[in-house]
């Protein structure tokens, strides 16, 4: 609960405050997003499956941001940025989908 609190206070202070991404950085910022987003709703199932670790969301959200930005750095150095980037979201996009799906059978028996 604690998590989706500091999202939504986070979501509401990037739109009052529009803060601006160095322009090196802005391939970065989608991925890490996508990535937070993943461990967040990995997160959410764990805690109604009740087998939810504040260590392990910890260390799964950090982990899950430092690898794919890794992965966009390497593909930015290997000159296949894009493609690498898109992977990245994908993947994530998928697990995150795959967490929405277990969390909704969860709560609504669906």
């Amino acid at each position: 609960m604690i998590a989706l609190l500091a999202l939504l206070v986070g979501a509401v202070l990037g739109l009052l405050v529009q803060p601006t991404v160095p322009l090196p950085l802005a391939p970065y910022l989608p991925v890490a997003v996508v990535a937070a987003l993943d461990a967040l709703f990995g997160g959410v199932r764990a805690r109604l499956d009740g087998v939810f670790s504040d260590r392990v969301f910890l260390i799964s959200f950090l982990s899950n941001i430092v690898l794919a930005v890794f992965l966009v750095y390497l593909g930015n150095q290997l000159n296949v940025g894009d493609a690498l980037e898109t992977a990245v979201i994908v993947v994530f996009g998928v697990r995150i989908f795959q967490n929405l799906a277990a969390v909704r059978r969860r709560l609504f028996h669906a």
